[in-house]
């Protein structure tokens, strides 16, 4: 606002003097445009941060979790995707509608997860997206139905570009899970590029050996440069194929998902 108005005074007094000096017989200087705004890559592996609480520039609560993979769907949106179980809150409301941001903060390991207290939103970026649907969880550990915990974000062009390769981790086909036994990696903002080997399926989901921490959760799992799943916890995944079919069930935001790059 005092640039505004700033500008806005120059602007009187250039009038005035207009008015009073004798016109010279000069070309109107040649408008000048605004550099376009540099965009912020985002893929599978990228850190969010959400809920924060009482704003995004005062936080003093937050929610953090990583992004899955970015593709566009049949109607060409931007999308991301992450977990279901990141945007429920306490009382089981699905928070559709949540504006996401970047986390600016560095991606850890497994031997030095990063500081969840660290994590800051990409303010000069602005939100990334908002969320636009939230699956059922995958209520492992309780009696609620079983879903494939996975959640859609339309994500806003002017501020984000897709990018295949975040940390470790590069996506560029999308696959079913590999054979029992075989190596897949993830990568997630808190404990970073982490792997294992596929041990087998458990009801809708398969199961592996690949180390996750409070914050990966949404990680693309990959068996090379495939993402075949995303990670949400105590070794298991969902199938990125079932979580597609799905979307393309429900229709809307998502149906049709393809990757970006």
């Amino acid at each position: 606002m005092l640039r505004a108005l700033r500008t806005l005074g120059l602007a009187v007094l250039a009038a005035g003097l207009t008015l009073t000096a004798t016109p010279a017989a000069t070309a109107a200087p040649a408008a000048t445009t605004a550099p376009a705004r540099e965009l912020t890559p985002v893929g599978g592996g990228t850190g969010i941060i959400f809920r924060m609480t009482p704003t995004p520039e005062e936080r003093q609560g937050f929610y953090v979790c990583t992004l899955t993979a970015v593709g566009r769907d049949n109607a060409g949106n931007l999308v991301g995707l992450t977990n279901a179980h990141c945007f429920i809150d306490e009382k089981g409301n699905k928070l559709v509608g949540e504006k996401v941001y970047r986390d600016t903060s560095p991606a850890g390991t497994a031997a030095a997860p990063a500081d969840l207290n660290a994590s800051r939103p990409d303010l000069e970026t602005g939100p990334i997206g908002t969320v636009t649907s939230v699956s059922t969880p995958n209520n492992l550990l309780n009696a609620g139905p079983k879903g494939l915990d996975f959640a859609v974000i339309k994500l806003d062009e002017s501020r984000v570009a897709p990018t295949a390769t975040v940390g470790g981790v590069t996506i560029s086909s999308i696959g079913a899970p590999p054979a029992n036994g075989t190596r897949m990696c993830k990568q997630g903002h808190r404990t970073g590029l982490t792997c294992g080997i596929k041990l087998g399926t458990h009801d809708i989901w398969f199961t592996h050996l690949i180390w996750t921490n409070g914050g990966d959760s949404g990680s693309p799992v990959v068996s090379g440069q495939t993402l075949v799943g995303n990670a949400w916890g105590a070794q298991h995944s969902s199938a990125i194929l079932d979580i597609i079919a799905e979307m393309n069930a429900n229709g809307g935001v998502g149906a049709g998902f393809h990757l970006a790059t």
